[in-house]
């Protein structure tokens, strides 16, 4: 994969792996953060995982050590190298059962350096995006949507300012993991949320503008607007009533199966 990353970054990057690539307790650098999605600012620092030897990486743990932070690998201003400390049975976890998050954290992400064979098949793995529940996941996504849109109509009647708020960042947030589901691209937690929509080809018209003025005035007309772009975007297969019905069962009563509700993921 060609990657266009800036000097002073590709600098750092050869200082890290020259200070640990001696080093007997590590086996491999995967480079990941704004750095290997391509959208790193000239200031932004190096994200990495380091993999380290179960030895070390369970000497470690045990210390609650499993973070790398240093300064002196840079030389731009503010630079530094971000790492976190991992073992390869984490790395065959996230390629197993990682949630969606996880998984975004490895998105374009490259090895660095490797004393093991095997490391690009794993990276593969855990790149791919979860079929399993996928349609379950699309129906729920769309159902909260709607329940917010609701609620920021309940929230206007009250004057709730913090129901608006609330209302509004709510249905931004499920309206765009529907999307992200759809279009099959992980979502990679609140930072780069909205970056990770850019990536969707298929999605509402002027969807983004929506998003933002819905966050920025959050009122019923905003929201409306929102929500009836995606409600209007392709058939759900998913009533008014089955929406209702849906968020009593899985969210209000979430509790009885013991289970967390959806907004709380």
């Amino acid at each position: 994969m060609q990657r266009e990353i800036k000097a002073h970054h590709r600098d750092a990057i050869d200082k890290l792996v020259k200070a640990y690539q001696d080093d007997d307790g590590f086996l491999a650098i995967i480079i990941g953060g704004s750095v290997a999605k391509g959208c790193a600012r000239d200031d932004s620092d190096i994200d990495f995982m380091i993999i380290a030897t179960e030895e070390v990486y369970k000497k470690r743990q045990l210390k609650g050590d499993l973070f790398i932070n240093r300064t002196d690998l840079c030389n731009y201003p503010g630079g530094f190298v971000d790492g976190k400390i991992i073992n390869m049975e984490y790395l065959q976890e996230v390629a197993e059962r990682g949630n969606e998050p996880t998984r975004a954290a490895f998105d374009g992400a490259f090895i660095a350096h490797a004393k093991t064979d095997g490391m690009e098949d794993i990276l593969a793995g855990i790149n791919a995006y979860p079929e399993a529940g996928r349609e379950d996941r699309i129906r729920s996504y769309y159902c909260m949507s709607f329940i917010q849109n609701w609620l920021m109509g309940e929230a206007e009647r009250h004057g709730n300012l913090y129901t608006k708020s609330r209302a509004a960042s709510q249905l931004v947030l499920h309206a765009g993991r529907l999307m992200l589901a759809y279009n099959r691209v992980l979502f990679p937690y609140h930072k780069w949320f909205l970056h990770y929509l850019e990536k969707c080809e298929q999605k509402p018209a002027h969807f983004a503008e929506n998003i933002n003025r819905v966050l920025a005035d959050p009122n019923v007309k905003n929201a409306s607007v929102l929500f009836d772009s995606v409600r209007n975007f392709r058939d759900w297969g998913v009533t008014d009533h089955e929406a209702y019905m849906w968020f009593m069962t899985e969210v209000e009563w979430s509790w009885r199966k013991g289970t967390t509700p959806l907004e709380d993921l």
